[in-house]
């Protein structure tokens, strides 16, 4: 590939990799053939974008963006491929459950939430960490609960009232 190429490459992962604000990177290499198209046809069901690239290019994208992804330069080592997604814990969920039939991808590392988090072993962390949609629906569930004892209260307080006033008014004088 010629420089003018290489250049146009690396301004595009630059830029994909800066529009987004989660980046995990992992090694799909030895998977044949079925099995990359399947994990392929599964990203793009779930939005995720997953791109392979050279180490150098990719390397040279990072710096480019805008952001410091410097502790992630240690793992552009081997066959790397990047999955890049607008929620934050999706690649990982992504990788797990596609492990449930094969034994990669394997998680190099990721950027998540402005933290960096180095090694397969952190996947399991990085599927714990809630999403935007998952944190805002328990702060509403939170905030609903005070109002939902109430209402039960004066709920069950009306049908109280109203089983004296049955009891009261069948009671004979």
């Amino acid at each position: 590939m010629r420089k003018e190429g290489k250049n146009q490459l690396v301004n595009i992962l630059a830029e994909q990799i800066s529009s987004s604000n989660y980046l995990y990177v992992t090694d799909i290499s030895d998977l044949n053939s079925v099995n990359t198209s399947k994990l392929r046809r599964l990203c793009f069901k779930r939005e995720v974008k997953l791109i392979v690239a050279k180490n150098t290019l990719l390397r040279k994208a990072m710096e480019k963006s805008g952001r410091d992804y410097s502790e992630l330069f240690p793992v552009l080592k081997g066959s790397t491929s990047i999955m890049i997604a607008d929620i934050n814990n999706l690649p990982a969920k992504l990788i797990k459950e596609f492990r449930g039939t094969s034994p990669k991808p394997i998680l190099k590392g990721a950027y998540v939430e402005e933290s960096f988090y180095i090694g397969d072993d952190q996947l399991d962390t990085l599927i714990n960490i809630k999403s935007k949609n998952e944190l805002i629906g328990d702060i509403i569930g939170m905030l609903n609960s005070p109002v939902f004892n109430v209402l039960s209260s004066l709920q069950s307080g009306a049908n109280t009232l109203t089983g004296v006033l049955k009891t009261l008014s069948e009671k004979p004088e």
